[in-house]
């Protein structure tokens, strides 16, 4: 169990390709921290040099305590655990397990003892004797956990370990990765681009763009507080609704204004908007924020759109609505409500729940 420092970390590949651009990240001993954001951010790149298996350009990585910049793979005392398993096809589950501490001279009733107690606590005690390509794709990943376990870490490193899984055996391992987290109270770095995944596993979550942090913290707190647009419309299924216009101030209360509506905002964000007032921001709701019945105080805080496709989930509707303007916007509705493709109806907003952002795709958010 370790702490992981990044201090100021900067990789550029072939002297001109920035692909991280001075981070600093603070993984605390025993946390499970996930790094995500979209293809090409970078999040793998942190994950490769925390490892060792790629150099830092500048910068400092620290492992409990010790700067393991020049450090060898191998000496860096972590546990890695790929997306495509990276098992030995002619070794079986046990020799697959085993082998990581039989290069490092184990003795083989220690060999046994941690394989068989991995094995157990991983479930997988009745396929030792098999080879990998008579496993499933679970049953690979948890022999590739079970190799990284049995080394007893000081962090393990995981990148993207689910996304070769088909989506119901995802949803199962990704709560026994939490459970296991739980049990073995060991320093873990998760990369994925799924934000669901980082949302349920993180206990704290890295979003990453263009190889810089947006944002670190709780998911929770980065869900409903968006440091900035990116942040906001990455994070949630289906992501935050997004509408252009300006801020006017009337009657001393702050109004977003777009080509046919005009929203009165939160007293909380007066102050805050003091200074764009006619300036061009961003008003982010998301989905489920928007009802097609008023909210208590609120009854004003609407706009009208067209049905345009109506998606039933279940337990809610996924509506996807239009304005005469081409803009198109999502709320999540309750099941029963009926409407029709072409149906123009009112959609009312809880402006408590909603966020003003600067222009620009990583426009800061000012109501925070």
């Amino acid at each position: 169990m370790a702490r992981v420092l990044l201090e100021n970390v900067i990789k550029i590949f072939d002297g001109e390709i920035t692909a991280i651009n001075n981070i600093s990240l603070d993984i605390v001993d025993k946390e499970f921290m996930v790094i995500v954001g979209p293809s090409g951010c970078g999040k793998t790149t942190i994950l490769r040099m925390i490892a060792g298996l790629e150099d830092i350009t500048k910068g400092a990585i620290m492992i409990d305590g010790k700067v393991v910049n020049n450090t060898p793979p191998k000496d860096r005392d972590i546990a890695m655990v790929f997306q495509n398993y990276a098992l030995y096809p002619h070794m079986t589950v046990y020799q697959n397990m085993a082998f990581g501490l039989k290069l490092r001279k184990y003795p083989k009733s220690e060999i046994k003892q941690r394989v068989e107690e991995a094995a157990k606590i991983l479930g997988i005690e009745q396929l030792l004797d098999r080879k990998p390509k008579a496993l499933s794709g679970g049953q690979r990943q948890r022999v590739a956990l079970g190799r990284a376990i049995v080394r007893h870490p000081k962090a393990f490193l995981f990148d993207e370990p689910l996304s070769s899984l088909d989506a119901k055996l995802r949803i199962t391992t990704r709560t026994e990765l939490k459970a296991l987290h739980h049990r073995l109270q060991t320093t873990s770095i998760y990369v994925t681009h799924d934000q669901i995944e980082a949302m349920i596993l993180g206990d704290r979550i890295c979003v990453m763009h263009n190889g810089v942090i947006q944002q670190f913290a709780a998911p929770m707190l980065v869900y409903d507080m968006p440091v900035n647009r990116f942040v906001a419309g990455f994070l949630g299924t289906p992501p935050m609704n997004f509408f252009d216009g300006r801020i006017e101030f009337k009657a001393n209360k702050a109004y977003f204004i777009d080509s046919q509506n005009s929203i009165c905002l939160p007293a909380r964000m007066k102050d805050k908007l003091a200074g764009y007032n006619n300036k061009e921001v961003v008003l982010g709701i998301r989905p489920e924020n928007l009802s097609l019945q008023p909210y208590i105080g609120q009854e004003d805080n609407c706009i009208s759109g067209v049905v345009r496709v109506i998606e039933p989930l279940g337990n809610k509707v996924e509506v996807h609505f239009e304005i005469t303007d081409g803009i198109r916007f999502i709320a999540n509705v309750d099941a029963h409500i009926k409407m029709k493709i072409d149906e123009c109806v009112l959609i009312y907003m809880d402006i408590e729940k909603s966020h003003i952002f600067e222009l620009g795709e990583t426009g800061i958010n000012i109501g925070t």
